[in-house]
Parts: C-alpha cells; sequence; structure tokens
C-alpha cells in the first residue's frame, strides 16, 4: 500500500513539468461595471456581455444584439467571428450572427428532428457546431444548415463542465477526464482531469485553469507547464497568438507568454 502511495505521488508529480512558462505584463484595461464575459479576436476586436447585450467594438464601429425573449446568453463563441454563436442553454437554442451582429441562423433544438437537448455548443468548421446532446450523452458534429449530424462520438459516462473548439478539433473537460476529438468523431485522446475548471485552446494548444493558475497541456509529453499569472484571480481566460488574457472581473490583463 505504501509503494502505491509513493508511485501515485511520483505520477502525479511528473505530469506536471518543473519547467514553468514565464510571461511578461504588455498592459491592464480597466473593464466597465455589469460585464459578465470578454473576449478578444485575431484582428484586436473586442467582444463583451453586458447585462443583456452582446458588443462587437472595434476603434472605427461598436456593434450591439440583445435578444429580449432569449436574455443572456449562456456561452459565446467568436472563433469563425463571420459566423458568431450565441448559445441560450435555458432555451435549448443557438443563434448564429455574421460579422455586424446581424442574426443569420436561429436553430431551436426544441423544434428540431430529432430534438435534441443541448448543454454546450462551441465552432466548428463550414456550416457546422460542435454541441454535447445529453440525450445520448454523445458529442455531435452539427450542420445547422442542413440539420444533419456529421460526426459523433462514443456515449459518455459524464457531462462537460467546459469545451473548447477550433475548424478540427473539439476538447471536453468532464469532472474526472479531458477528452480530444477530431471532426470525424473519433478520440484522439482521454486523459485524467487533475482538478482543472475550465480550458481553452489557440492554434491547437490546450489551456487548463485551476485554483487561479493557468497550465499549457504537453500533448507530445503528455504532461503540463505552469504558467506564471502573477497571482492574478481568474474570472475568464483566453490565449490569442502569445498573448494570455486574463479577466478579473474588473480588469482585463494580457500577458506575454514565453513559449
Amino acid at each position: 500500500m505504501q509503494k502505491f502511495i509513493i508511485l501515485s505521488l511520483f505520477l502525479s508529480s511528473y505530469m506536471f513539468s518543473q519547467e514553468n512558462i514565464n510571461t511578461k505584463s504588455i498592459d491592464t484595461i480597466d473593464i466597465q461595471e455589469n460585464t459578465s464575459w470578454i473576449n478578444i479576436d485575431n484582428f484586436e476586436t473586442t467582444y463583451i456581455i453586458k447585462e443583456n447585450t452582446f458588443y462587437k467594438l472595434t476603434e472605427q464601429e461598436h456593434f450591439n444584439y440583445s435578444n429580449y425573449q432569449l436574455g443572456k446568453p449562456s456561452t459565446v463563441n467568436i472563433f469563425n467571428p463571420l459566423k458568431i454563436n450565441l448559445f441560450y442553454e435555458d432555451f435549448n437554442t443557438l443563434i448564429i450572427l455574421d460579422n455586424r451582429l446581424a442574426e443569420i441562423f436561429k436553430i431551436d433544438f426544441n423544434t428540431t428532428l430529432p430534438y435534441k437537448n443541448v448543454l454546450c455548443v462551441s465552432t466548428g468548421n463550414d456550416n457546422s457546431v460542435w454541441l454535447f446532446n445529453t440525450d445520448t450523452q454523445t458529442l455531435e458534429l452539427y450542420d445547422f444548415k442542413k440539420n444533419i449530424i456529421k460526426a459523433k462520438s462514443q456515449p459518455l459516462a459524464e457531462q462537460p463542465i467546459s469545451m473548447t473548439s477550433n475548424f478540427n478539433f473539439c476538447w471536453l473537460l468532464t469532472p474526472n477526464y479531458i477528452y480530444k476529438y477530431n471532426y470525424f468523431g473519433s478520440l484522439i485522446y482521454k486523459i485524467k482531469n487533475n482538478a482543472f475548471e475550465s480550458i481553452s485552446q489557440f492554434n491547437e494548444r490546450l489551456y487548463l485553469a485551476k485554483q487561479n493558475k493557468v497550465y499549457l497541456y504537453d500533448e507530445e509529453n503528455s504532461n503540463y507547464r505552469k504558467v506564471d499569472t502573477s497571482n492574478l484571480l481568474i474570472k475568464q481566460f483566453f490565449v490569442n497568438h502569445e498573448t494570455l488574457y486574463i479577466y478579473t472581473g474588473k480588469t482585463l490583463n494580457k500577458l506575454h507568454l514565453k513559449l
């Protein structure tokens, strides 16, 4: 029993690399009160949710979208700025917006055939989104224009607590495991979740957060590298190129990643 405990502690410490990722503070920006979510795309355009309204802010123009019937979006995905996803979990409804925040698609999963009870949504390729169907406990690549499932995973025993994606892959964080799938619905890997609370990806690098700390998962070596976050409170985080953004609820902090 003692040998097993020692081995478990050794394997746990091995999973976390001793080589940390250093950062350098670039900027700290005060954010307006009542801002519940913020993100910045590849073109340095800022997106925020304030109260029940979704905003797109550039130096030249400001756009906004609100839906009084649906209320506040549960999640937003801006990976494709031409097809922005707003998911309203309470109403089981997905809204697709163009780059001027005009509504181009509305998918009410309560009325689609077959019916879907959707927990979370993230951007896929073309006219597709990744979604987790709680009726089947599966991850699906769903074409919202044709109303067809292009790919589907095997059923999971748990539901995701966080989800991120790009055009080729989707990552799911569940209470016990982290999953990576390709656009065929095939499982790339399944690894133990070491108490991580949320995930984000950029350029197919997976970043994970727990207890106000951020880690980068090194897929090649199957370990985690801790990112220096200067003890910031993490309400939300995301990565764009070599910049880590940390939103504390009051300020947006930009940190250069020395990868």
